[in-house]
């Protein structure tokens, strides 16, 4: 079966839980999975100041390592509209991959948070999902064969580029169990989509 990553960044802890529903998901069919995390920039004393959190689980990846997957799953809250500073720096320091075509051919996709329902969620995706392109990876998103994102009896995340959830202005919402089984379901499908293209 394929080998996946699921890379992310969260201030907060919302992406964290994203990333593990994400991990549930591919994990489900049957994908080996890694959940690993990008390195904090923000200075520590700044970033205790501001209560990010800090006391996250997954061990940081590196660079290097990204060549070792089938299917790499990025997740990032959106900063003014698209990808933090964070993830954007790690990502930019995969030159060499790219200058060896090392990414080429494998699956990726993305998942997101913002402050609000209308705070530049898809087009913090595709700022995700143009650095994938540019590394010639394959991309899928969420369809609508997940319906629980056009439900209208509740406020809920997601989007055919990728799953989502809705934050809060001060943080305070908590991924809901849509937004849960939107994430489960993309990873679902991006494992799926790698055993396909990757079985010996």
């Amino acid at each position: 079966m394929s080998k996946v990553l699921v890379l992310y960044y969260s201030t907060y802890g919302h992406i964290e839980t994203l990333a593990q529903a994400v991990t549930e998901g591919a994990r489900s069919a049957g994908a080996q999975v890694d959940l690993k995390r990008v390195p904090e920039t923000v200075p520590t004393e700044l970033a205790q100041s501001a209560h990010f959190k800090l006391d996250q689980k997954a061990p940081v990846a590196t660079v290097a390592e990204m060549e070792n997957y089938d299917a790499i799953i990025i997740g990032a809250p959106t900063r003014f509209g698209r990808m933090p500073g964070q993830m954007a720096s790690f990502l930019d320091q995969a030159g060499g991959l790219w200058m060896r075509g090392a990414l080429h051919g494998k699956v990726g996709g993305a998942f997101t948070s913002s402050a609000t329902q209308h705070g530049g969620q898809e087009v913090t995706l595709f700022s995700i999902i143009t650095n994938l392109m540019h590394f010639g990876m394959l991309i899928v998103g969420l369809p609508y064969s997940h319906q629980g994102q056009s439900r209208m009896d509740e406020i809920v995340g997601g989007s055919p580029y990728g799953a989502t959830t809705i934050a809060g202005s001060k943080g305070e919402r908590s991924p809901s169990a849509s937004e849960l089984d939107g994430a489960r379901f993309q990873g679902m499908l991006i494992a799926q989509t790698a055993n396909k293209l990757f079985a010996a």
